[in-house]
Parts: structure tokens; C-alpha cells; sequence
């Protein structure tokens, strides 16, 4: 099959393209150099929708390069230049057609058609030039990389090869073409390391530096600067040189070093990775042929995987889902907020501080019942504004604004007495909250919303004391608060929508992905976590060697095992919360007597630290009384599902959240679980956990699977 008869039969599958053009312009270079024919990337769009790679717009790039090539032949033109339209080069394939294949051979057809178009560029009559204008991702970094010369702007914050983070491999040319220009080591840490940390972006000069372009100039040119380069290297004045990488133990060392990261960070449970790395392996050789084939293959079964399909149900869930918050009130509805009071002045406090005057720019501030702690919490947010303009994150104006903003007060009826949001981060006992509660509704305005960043109490009960419990919400971040996305707004039983569409506008403000969830016990991430957390130490506490329930969970790639989790949360906030649940569900949660020991022994941490790999402290371990009862990584593994899957099927039916999705949503923003799980509920779905428990699926086949 021809490649226009590929792509004909892609595009039938795809019918919602949106279609990028490839307009070809005639230019004279200067100096007398020569006609040039300059092919520019549009889909018709402002930059808030990227170009994007689907069948009809590779058909589009294809036919352009039919027109300049015959132009070359007939020695009409110099050269050929590719850019995009302002701001952004091209982000790669257009993800949405990939999640509609349901056959191998039409996913085949994805690494081909696009491999058939992008290597043509390096096989024209006269020299190719990518010219990198704005924000280039996956396939829009490979198209650039079969040109013959590249130049990247300066002001370029987007340029990454992400496919592996969403479960592919970067498949029209990334893994065969990147190394063999810039070297096996540089190539794994674009390809493996930066993608598998968090999906890191390249700056314009990191692109430069790395060798992956020739020549950087600033933004407000950088056309016209390019095309001035282009000319004086098609006259010869500049030539450009590039180190042949090398080919032995180096190259064997870097593919090595990759594994290591893959393990470290999916731990076998995703193959992307692997597959990546094993191209990278094979083209040490130089064999481009071979490394375009075994990325076409690669494409093929991976599209054809449920672990990529999870990732491009996550990475919706994130960049849609997230934005438009399911059963959030009418937005009209929401009161401005011109000034933030929190009570408490902790870390936590601090945190909540820092972020609100740095997204919302107004006055906050903070009160605690004496004024050390009140200067500590103020002085903690100053420190961390100087850090950033230190970092070059802030203007020395703007550091002094913000710090102006964050202020300290013992008096509440002062300093809230014209706040329009406030919100308490102080210790997580029911009747403290209240009398807080009581103290701020005699000082603050009628209008005024009051928050608890509560992890696992009842809202409603919180409120319950109240003249007007309309106005209390559950505003839970989680920690690190700068860090993690999540933010569960809980709708107590007689919240107002003024009151939550409020809550949900700051939200927004705060740049927080924000799930809507019901007052129910621990919301819904606690509530997930203790319930697994808890089979895990119900293991340990009945026999089970730490190490061996501690790895249970491994397969499934997770950020960090329970006992690092459990130690990063602290022994006695995971004591509280897990006792919390017991209360509201003693048939399924258990208060672990092992943990509540490390508690009254006052100890804060369970792991020695001393350079190599943490060990549990002998302390703790001497505290430990268990049983004679020893089970095997696999089997604490499937209690520990079992238990999710039943908990998530609970949560479902009391409507905790809207759909399976939104615990999906709140575990990849909340808790870091990986892209290539979906969350939890496709894994537990493909694994047959959620069908042996529950009877049923959790998500509709084809929602985050292959279609059937």
C-alpha cells in the first residue's frame, strides 16, 4: 500500500481530525543566495490549539513536500525550510485518533505513514532546515530531526519527546534518529529520564546545548534570523560540524543506565521504556532502516496495549476533565475574594499561605495562638519568596509586593474582619475545629466562606454548630501543597452553591485540579490509601516480613512503596486517619496496634537513612509484635486490590464522587499514581480484580482499553 493510500484508509478511522495545513511561500535568501521554499505548519487555530500530526495533515505535509521536491529536481530552489505558526512548531500526533484503533494493521499504519512522509525530508535534492519557532512535542521534534540542519528560539519552554510518559515510544524517528545525532547518554535522559520524570520540557538553549539544534537565536527574529544563518550555510560560511557518537561501551553504558531509571521509576510495570531503550540498543550501528522498522512495530503493539491506553485515559482526565469540574455550580454564582485569613500558622499553614498570595495576589493572613509561632509561619513564607527571586522566579518588585501581602495577627476579630475566604489548617480533632469555627463566625462577614483543609473529618459535623453552615466547605490539599494538584472540595450537607461555586473559582485561581466529593469519612484519596495501607500493615501485624509486604505492590509501578508513603505522611497522621475510618467502618478498616506502638513511642520516622538504602530502624522493628501468619508478596499483593476494588465500588455507590473517573482524577493528582495504570480502576478492570470483586467493571470496555 502507497503512503497516500495509508493515510486515505487512516483518515476513514479518524473522521474529527483537526487538520494541519502545510502552506509552501517562495523566498529569495539573502546575500543573492537563492530561491527558498519555506513550508509553514498551520491548522487554522491560535496557539491555545497546537498543531497536531493526524492522517490528513501527514497527507498535507506529504503533498507540500511532492511540490518542493520537484521544485529541488528542477533546480528552481536552494533549500527548504520547515516552521509552524506562531508559537508553536507542532506538539506530534493527534493523540485523539490513536484512542479510536481497534485493529493492529491500522496502528501499524500510524508509525508508517508518518515515517514514509518525515524521511523524505532528508532525501530531497537540496538541504532541509527545521526552523523550531515555538512549542515542538513528540512527532513536531521528529519531524525536525529528518531535516537536515535545525535552529531552535531561545524562548522555546516546550520542547520534549513525551511518549513514554503517555506509553508509547517516540515512534516516527525519536529513538533511531536522536541518538545517533546527539549520543546513547543525552539521547536516554530526552527519550527515558525526562519523560519518565513527570514529563521534563527542554528550554531552547537545553535544546542547543544538548546538539539536538544547530543554532539558537532570540524569539523577536527568529525567523529572519534562521533564514540569515540558512543563507550563510548554503554558501559555505558557516559549516556546521557534528562528532560521530560513540559507538562502544558508552553506548551499551547509557542503555544500561536507562533500565536502571525504567526500574526505578515503573518497575517492569509498563514496557514503553523497554522498548524505547531496546531501539536505542539496536541502532548503535548507524542502521536507520532498521531502527524506523522496529519503531513502527514498537508503535503497533504498544497502541495496541491497555497500559497506553490507561495513559491516554489519565492524560484526558488531567488536561479535560480536570478543568471542567463535574457537578461544580454555575460559575456566576461565585463571590469575589479580595482577601484570605488562615487560621493556624504551621507548615501546613505556611504552604496554604504562600500559595494564596502568590496565585491569588492579595492580602493573607495568618493567625495561631501565639505570636512565635505567628512570626515563624509569616517569616517561612517570606524565606520561600526569597528563595524564588533568588531562582529567578520572581522580580525583586514583585518579592517585595508579595511579601507586603503576608501578614501575622493573634487578634482574629482584626484580621478577619474583612476577609472574604478563610480557611483553618490546625490540629485534626473534630471539637477544635468547631470552637474554631464559632470563633471566626462571630468576627468574619456575613459573606464570607469559611474552609477546612480537613483530611478525613465530617464537614457537616464540623458546621453542625453553626448559625449559618451554608457557608463551610472542605477545601483538602495535599502535601507538598506547591507539588500535588489535587484539590477535594467537599460539599457539606448544607452548603450553599454560592458558597461552592466559590470555593470551586478559587480553586481555579490557585491553578488546583479540583474534584467535587461528598462528606463522607477521609473523602476519597485517604480513604483509598488507609484502606490499602491498612492490608499491608494487617499483613506485616500477622507475620509477614516488612520487606515482603513492603514490596507487594511493586509490579504495579506506583510512586512509592506503602511503608515509604506511610513514613512520608507521618506514623501518627496515618494512625489518626486510619483510626477516623475504623470509627465510621470497623468491619473494614483496621487500626494497626503495631503503628499505634510507633505512635505512643513517639517515634516520626520507621526507616535508618545512612546513605544506602534505608533499613527499618531496629527501634521500630523491636516494637513490632506479630503473629505467625506469612504470606507471599503475590498474595498481599491481591488482598490489598481486593480491598481497592471493594472500597472504590463502596465509594461508588454512596456517591462519593460523581463517576469512577473522578477517583482516578483525584488518585494521578493526588497521589501520584502513575499514567500507565489510568489511575487504579483501569488496572483493576484488565487485571480481572474489579469483575472477581465486584461483579462488574468499573469503567465501560473501550473507556480506558482497546476497543472491542
Amino acid at each position: 500500500m502507497s503512503t497516500a493510500e495509508t493515510l486515505r484508509s487512516a483518515a476513514e478511522v479518524f473522521p474529527d481530525e483537526v487538520v494541519t495545513h502545510a502552506t509552501v511561500r517562495h523566498l529569495q535568501l539573502p546575500h543573492e543566495t537563492g530561491r527558498f521554499a519555506l513550508i509553514t505548519l498551520d491548522n487554522g487555530f491560535d496557539h491555545k490549539k497546537p498543531t497536531t500530526f493526524g492522517p490528513r495533515s501527514l497527507a498535507n505535509l506529504d503533498a507540500a513536500i511532492d511540490q518542493v521536491e520537484a521544485e529541488a529536481l528542477a533546480g528552481e530552489i536552494v533549500g527548504i525550510g520547515l516552521t509552524g505558526k506562531p508559537f508553536v512548531f507542532a506538539v506530534g500526533a493527534d493523540l485523539k485518533g490513536v484512542e479510536v484503533l481497534s485493529e493492529r494493521p491500522q496502528a501499524l499504519a500510524i508509525g508508517t505513514g508518518g515515517h514514509d512522509v518525515f524521511r523524505r525530508l532528508n532525501g530531497l535534492a537540496v538541504p532541509t532546515f527545521a526552523y523550531y519557532n515555538g512549542a515542538a512535542l513528540g512527532g513536531g521534534v521528529e519531524v525536525g530531526l529528518h531535516c537536515t540542519y535545525r535552529t531552535v528560539s531561545e524562548s522555546i519552554a516546550a520542547f520534549a519527546l513525551p511518549e513514554v510518559f503517555l506509553g508509547l515510544v517516540p515512534g516516527w524517528g525519536g529513538c533511531t534518529l536522536l541518538p545517533n545525532l546527539i549520543g546513547a547518554d543525552r539521547a536516554v535522559t530526552v527519550i527515558v529520564e525526562n519523560a519518565l520524570n513527570q514529563n521534563r520540557m527542554l528550554s531552547g538553549p537545553k535544546v542547543y546545548e544538548l546538539g539536538i539544534a544547530d543554532a539558537i537565536f532570540e524569539a523577536a527574529d527568529f525567523l529572519e534570523q534562521s533564514l540569515r544563518w540558512t543563507s550563510a550555510v548554503l554558501r559555505g560560511e558557516i559549516e556546521v560540524g557534528r562528532q560521530d557518537p560513540d559507538r562502544g561501551e558508552a553506548w551499551d553504558q547509557a542503555v544500561a543506565r536507562g533500565r536502571g531509571i525504567a526500574d526505578e521509576k515503573v518497575h517492569g510495570a509498563a514496557p514503553a521504556a523497554y522498548r524505547a531503550l531496546d531501539i536505542i540498543a539496536q541502532v548503535r550501528n548507524g542502521d536507520l532502516r532498521a531502527g524506523f522498522e522496529a519503531e513502527d512495530a514498537a508503535l503497533a503493539d504498544l497502541i495496541m496495549g491497555d497500559e497506553l491506553r490507561s495513559g491516554l485515559y489519565a492524560f484526558n482526565l488531567v488536561q479535560r476533565r480536570a478543568k471542567r469540574p463535574v457537578g461544580a455550580p454555575d460559575k456566576s454564582l461565585a463571590r469575589p475574594v479580595t482577601k484570605v485569613g488562615i487560621v493556624g500558622a504551621g507548615l501546613m499553614a505556611s504552604q496554604l499561605a504562600l500559595l494564596f498570595v502568590r496565585r491569588l495576589k492579595v492580602p493573607v493572613v495568618l493567625t495561631d495562638i501565639d505570636q512565635e509561632r505567628v512570626d515563624k509561619g509569616v517569616g517561612w513564607v517570606h524565606e520561600q519568596l526569597d528563595m524564588l527571586l533568588l531562582k529567578g522566579r520572581l522580580s525583586q518588585d514583585a518579592a517585595n509586593r508579595l511579601k507586603a501581602l503576608v501578614t501575622g495577627s493573634l487578634d482574629k476579630a482584626e484580621a478577619f474582619s474583612d476577609a472574604d475566604f478563610v480557611i483553618e489548617a490546625v490540629f485534626e480533632e473534630i471539637g477544635v475545629k468547631q470552637r474554631v469555627f464559632a470563633e471566626l463566625e462571630a468576627v468574619v462577614p456575613e459573606h464570607a466562606i469559611l474552609a477546612t483543609n480537613t483530611s478525613s473529618l465530617s464537614v457537616t459535623e464540623m458546621a453542625s454548630q453553626l448559625k449559618h453552615p451554608e457557608r463551610v466547605v472542605g477545601f483538602h490539599f495535599f502535601n507538598p501543597v506547591a507539588v500535588l494538584p489535587l484539590l477535594e472540595i467537599v460539599r457539606a450537607e448544607r452548603t450553599d452553591d454560592a458558597s461552592l461555586a466559590t470555593a470551586f473559582k478559587v480553586a481555579k485561581e490557585l491553578k488546583k485540579s479540583a474534584v467535587l466529593v461528598k462528606d463522607a469519612p477521609a473523602f476519597v484519596v485517604n480513604r483509598i490509601l488507609t484502606r490499602f495501607m491498612g492490608e499491608v500493615l494487617g499483613a506485616i501485624d500477622e507475620g509477614t516480613p516488612v520487606e515482603v509486604a513492603d514490596g507487594a505492590l511493586a509490579p504495579l509501578g506506583l510512586p512509592m512503596s506503602p511503608m515509604v508513603l506511610l513514613e512520608l505522611v507521618g506514623p501518627a497522621v496515618a494512625h489518626h486517619v486510619a483510626g477516623t475510618l475504623h470509627e465510621a467502618f470497623p468491619d473494614r478498616f483496621a487500626v494497626s496496634e503495631n503503628l499505634g506502638r510507633v505512635v505512643t513511642a513517639g517515634k516520626r520516622t520507621l526507616y535508618v537513612h545512612d546513605g544506602g538504602k534505608p533499613e527499618l530502624d531496629p527501634e521500630v522493628a523491636a516494637l513490632f509484635q506479630v503473629g505467625d501468619q506469612v504470606l507471599s508478596e503475590e498474595q498481599v499483593r491481591a488482598r490489598a486490590l481486593d480491598a481497592i476494588a471493594e472500597e472504590i465500588g463502596l465509594m461508588l455507590d454512596e456517591g462519593v464522587v460523581a463517576e469512577a473517573q473522578d477517583i482516578d482524577l483525584c488518585l494521578l493528582t493526588g497521589a501520584g499514581w502513575p499514567f500507565h495504570l489510568g489511575g487504579i480502576t483501569p488496572y483493576l478492570d484488565r487485571a480481572g480484580v474489579s469483575q472477581r470483586v465486584l461483579g462488574r467493571r468499573l469503567l465501560a470496555p473501550g473507556v480506558a482499553s482497546v476497543p472491542e
